[in-house]
């Protein structure tokens, strides 16, 4: 059960987060659009989808009924019909809207031809990629951008200080060190940005390449955590901002004008101003941007002042 602004009832838990993708042909992916948002809307569903003729990503929440009847209606897809997605709890509305957008790609690498159809690296259960990722024979690499990987990672992994996942395939060229040892594992949040990646790979020429499959939302899930090896916690695109072992919400505060992920020192910074700034923007920001950030939050706490939303946020 739902209320008027949307908000789970307690007795169900909060809401449901379904975070999902498929590489399938989609020739027809445009026509998908309306439909799938249609049904979003019809189920109280919010959140983002992305179409491609490559296949689907994204992540939605709502009620259960309401995931249960969107996953159900995609998998009745021909296209859709082994779809699997990964499930999380959040206590207050994740997202504020619902947006199923037409791309070029579903994870935009950049690089023409990469198919995860055609050629994947082996995927790694959760429970044996403790073994994997200690053995010395083994690079691991964290395939996520600078400001996730800044909040939390797996021990001894290489950070490619990435903005972009296109920048990913010229870091990967750059250093011939990858090549000093057989193995590479690889790892992201969900899963599918490795899909890319290792497909990536292998074709340039590394054979032995594996992937964490369901990516560490699925990890931090099955894992317990005294045996886990992952330092952090992990940044996801909702407003819950990042989850822990157990996938519980981390303390994480996100900063409105960067779209940074915050630690309680980092919001304790004088740099930092509720929608305005923080001490990773506060240089790059012009005092004209600071004031449209201020004019925006000020929009913010009347919306909710009234009970609202800003959806602009």
């Amino acid at each position: 059960m739902t209320d008027i602004d949307g908000n789970a009832s307690a007795a169900e838990g909060g809401f449901l987060v379904a975070a999902l993708y498929h590489f399938t042909p989609l020739p027809h992916f445009e026509a998908l659009q309306q439909k799938i948002q249609a049904a979003c809307d019809d189920h109280g569903v919010k959140g983002t989808l992305l179409l491609a003729d490559e296949g689907i990503n994204g992540t939605i929440a709502g009620s259960d009924a309401g995931i249960a009847a969107v996953l159900a209606f995609l998998r009745a897809i021909p296209e859709f019909a082994d779809l699997e997605h990964k499930e999380s709890r959040a206590a207050k509305k994740p997202f504020h809207r619902m947006k199923v957008r037409l791309k070029k790609e579903i994870v935009t690498m950049g690089v023409e031809g990469i198919d995860p159809l055609e050629s994947v690296g082996t995927y790694v259960d959760p429970g044996e990629w403790n073994a994997l990722i200690s053995d010395p024979d083994t690079i691991v690499i964290d395939t996520r951008n600078d400001y996730e990987t800044a909040i939390g990672t797996f021990r001894g992994a290489l950070d490619p200080h990435t903005k972009t996942f296109r920048e990913f395939p010229d870091w990967v060229r750059n250093n011939t060190g990858l090549h000093n040892k057989p193995k590479i594992a690889m790892y992201c949040t969900g899963g599918i940005r490795c899909e890319k990646a290792s497909a990536f790979m292998k074709a340039e020429g590394f054979e032995d390449v594996f992937h964490l499959k369901g990516g560490i939302l699925k990890y931090l899930e099955e894992v317990p955590e005294e045996e886990s090896l992952w330092n952090g916690a992990c940044f996801v695109f909702d407003e819950r901002v990042s989850v822990t072992h157990g996938l519980r919400q981390g303390d994480h505060t996100l900063c409105r004008a960067c779209r940074h992920p915050l630690t309680r020192r980092e919001v304790a910074d004088p740099a930092f101003e509720d929608g305005v700034s923080c001490p990773y923007c506060i240089n790059e920001r012009s005092a004209d941007d600071r004031a449209r950030y201020r004019e925006r939050q000020k929009q913010v706490a009347l919306a909710k002042k009234r009970g609202k939303a800003h959806i602009g946020r």
